[in-house]
């Protein structure tokens, strides 16, 4: 079944009930009751508390249908959406799966040149973007002529576009006369290889619905749990976690911010049961709560049974300490791809928080192995590489056959991620083949930022590798090499890399030689060993105290 047909189901038999609770902890109306919200259509951030029904929700869909259908968008075409998280996100995108478009969620990350790739690569005919990345799209106008129309998500409507609510309102809320079945194609998501260029992941109705399955399947929602939801929707991680509240049809928060306060104030005032957060996140509240800056005899928290974490090495440490401030909540953690549609083709399973340390055994649905350089599945604690195979595998890396070939075959996705099992058929991730750093669950591109920094007219050569970080996970550090003779401080190198993204800038400036080997290319093991980036290793395969 496409994945659309839940939210119609919900329509039918839950139609008054709450589907989708925004929250702007941010808006200057901060002190207002969160009970008090509208259910007009007001732009993201106007208000400070906004739901909608899944009658809404639904008809919020086929209103978007209607009006991607009355602008000449047909079945198969692609449909870009750079939104920050909001309550118009999810009625977009399955408005336009409804169509039988293909959603093409971006990061918001993007600078505007990333965003024109992306919208080239994809074939996007329509974008649909907010406030906040207004002057990055003015930037491309004329960039992208396979963009065909673009509608604006916010109050003032800039010259190049339309203005979603002007247009929404005229639109029909009935379902739009497109048949659309799992094998279909629904969406492109992106990700990127150590070299740092975007890769456009399609993906089926049948990915995304047993994406939801097994959400459902891992954490057991039911009507009467609510997720809080703070991870960007544009991401696989997000919104497949919410897709089991969409299965169960129970209600989401979408948190419009992050702190430690904000994340308990939301689940105690929404009576959240389901949190998911990334290790920072986590940490962060811990150390408030330490701190005193949060006293939890304030909140109440009695329906919060579960906290897991995804995107990221999970230190065991932090769940320990974790389950001693909050001893019933239950755990878990995801692994997960872009590629395997989001988390949960390994997932380590609540009743087994006597293995933190390993990602899991393979999800609902998923097979898992462990194979070497030939394709054969090693034995005992021997290291290898990771591959899955289940019904959520991409289709392809789109518009690039030579890479799908190098990582699909005969249905199983070489994950580029070296693994071990221990005897009791739990894997334990051992390292990466690729280089890409997982920051604060951002992947950051080594080769993007070294390309960048050799441009510097005192740097001879750069390697940038990943070093852990107690609450980042890792982050990027770059050993810079200088010229000859050059004259210059840590801190002209990081004044010049002010002109990087802020998240793609090295939080470490280490004056070295960069080694490379015969080939030319740069020994980052050794780096890597060197300045202790190894460690992080350690830390996850610890599974015993």
């Amino acid at each position: 079944m496409p994945i659309t047909d839940f939210l119609e189901r919900n329509a039918k038999l839950y139609a008054e009930d709450t589907a989708l609770v925004e929250v702007n902890p941010q808006h200057e109306n901060r002190g207002a009751s969160w009970q008090e919200y509208s259910l007009v259509e007001s732009a993201p951030g106007e208000s400070y508390r906004r739901e909608i029904s899944w009658e809404s929700f639904d008809r919020r869909a086929n209103r978007f249908a209607n009006l991607l259908l009355a602008n000449g968008v047909k079945k198969g075409d692609k449909v870009a959406i750079l939104l920050m998280n909001c309550l118009e996100w999810l009625p977009i995108y399955f408005g336009i799966l409804k169509m039988g478009a293909l959603a093409v969620p971006l990061n918001y990350r993007y600078t505007a040149e990333e965003i024109r790739y992306c919208l080239s690569l994809s074939d996007a005919s329509l974008l649909v973007f907010g406030p906040e990345f207004e002057e990055r799209v003015r930037s491309i106008q004329g960039q992208i002529p396979q963009v065909k129309m673009q509608f604006f998500v916010g109050a003032k409507c800039p010259d190049y576009a339309k203005s979603y609510f002007e247009y929404i309102s005229f639109c029909s809320s009935r379902k739009v006369p497109v048949e659309i079945s799992e094998e279909d194609e629904a969406a492109i998501y992106f990700s990127s290889g150590t070299t740092g260029f975007p890769k456009a992941i399609l993906h089926t109705h049948r990915s995304l619905t047993h994406a939801a399955l097994c959400e459902q399947a891992h954490h057991k929602q039911t009507r009467q749990d609510c997720f809080l939801c703070i991870p960007p929707l544009y991401h696989t991680g997000a919104k497949m976690h919410w897709f089991g509240s969409l299965v169960a049809g129970s209600p989401a928060v979408l948190l419009r911010g992050v702190s430690p306060q904000w994340i308990i104030e939301a689940a105690a005032l929404e009576r959240c049961s389901i949190v998911w957060l990334l290790v920072p996140w986590a940490q962060d509240i811990l150390d408030a709560i330490e701190r005193g800056e949060i006293d939890l005899k304030k909140y109440d928290l009695h329906r919060w049974r579960l906290m897991h974490i995804g995107a990221q090495p999970v230190p065991p440490s932090l769940i320990r300490r974790w389950k001693e401030v909050f001893p019933n909540h239950d755990y878990d953690t995801n692994y997960g791809l872009s590629e395997s549609i989001g988390p949960g083709c390994v997932h380590l399973g609540m009743e087994n928080i006597h293995k933190v340390g390993a990602i899991g055994v393979p999800g609902y649905g998923w097979e898992a192995k462990v194979v070497n350089v030939l394709g054969e599945e090693v034995s005992g604690d021997e290291v290898g590489e990771l591959i899955v195979k289940g019904p959520g595998v991409m289709v392809c890396y789109y518009h690039d056959e030579e890479a799908t070939k190098a990582v699909l075959k005969d249905g199983w996705l070489y994950t580029g991620d070296m693994a071990r099992k221990d005897e009791d058929g739990f894997i334990f991730l051992v390292d990466r083949k690729k280089d890409v750093i997982i920051s604060g669950g951002e992947n950051l591109y080594p080769v993007q930022i070294e390309d960048f920094m050799r441009s510097c007219p005192w740097i001879k050569d750069v390697a940038v590798i990943g070093r852990p970080h107690p609450r980042l996970g890792e982050i990027a550090s770059a050993i810079v090499e200088l010229k000859e003779g050059a004259e210059c401080t840590v801190e002209d190198i990081e004044k010049f890399c002010m002109a990087l993204p802020r998240y793609k800038r090295p939080k470490e400036i280490i004056f070295d030689t960069v080694p490379r080997n015969p080939t030319g290319k740069i020994e980052k093991p050794a780096l890597r060993r060197k300045y202790g980036a190894v460690e992080l290793v350690a830390q996850q395969t610890e599974n015993k105290e």
